[in-house]
């Protein structure tokens, strides 16, 4: 199975939206990010069976872009297991209790639970210190899923690299 873990776009910051943290919305230069996002993804030919996002407001918006960009919309839940407090145990009972079962899984969530997932799956605890920036993508070839070590990293891509074409703004 294929993990693909992307971390929401940026952000406004919380007193410029005047909004509880959980409220967040995408700023502009995340929305153009994860669309840019998309259509590498697209280009790439990367497709999922399912998509697990965090209900909280910039992870939801994120996932709502990649799903309409790869016409995905009838595949994507939302999952309290991928907010910050999540339960990463039942995060993983939620990844295999899908039928049909899912080969290429995309999560949509935030740090620190993100890292915390990637290295619980690659070396089957909190030892591996792994940081992911706002709009970064990692996948993680694991088989079979379950919340130990059972995943090799493949690759952990910052957004720079993964806008098509090029972002050339510094």
């Amino acid at each position: 199975m294929k993990i693909y873990l992307l971390r929401h776009g940026e952000a406004v910051d919380g007193t410029e939206a005047r909004c509880k943290d959980s409220d967040r919305p995408l700023a502009a230069k995340g929305i153009q990010r994860t669309r840019q996002l998309a259509h590498t993804l697209g280009h790439l030919e990367i497709s999922f069976d399912l998509i697990l996002s965090s209900p909280l407001t910039r992870a939801r918006e994120t996932a709502e872009i990649i799903a309409r960009s790869l016409k995905l919309e009838g595949h994507l839940i939302f999952s309290e297991h991928l907010t910050p407090s999540g339960d990463l145990q039942r995060l993983i009972d939620q990844i295999l209790i899908v039928r049909p079962p899912a080969e290429n899984v995309l999560l949509v969530g935030h740090e620190p639970q993100l890292g915390n997932l990637i290295s619980h799956l690659c070396v089957g605890g909190p030892g591996l210190a792994v940081a992911m920036k706002k709009g970064a993508l990692c996948r993680l070839d694991a088989t079979p899923l379950s919340l130990a070590k059972c995943a090799v990293l493949d690759w952990l891509l910052p957004p720079r690299l993964l806008t098509f074409p090029p972002d050339k703004r510094k």
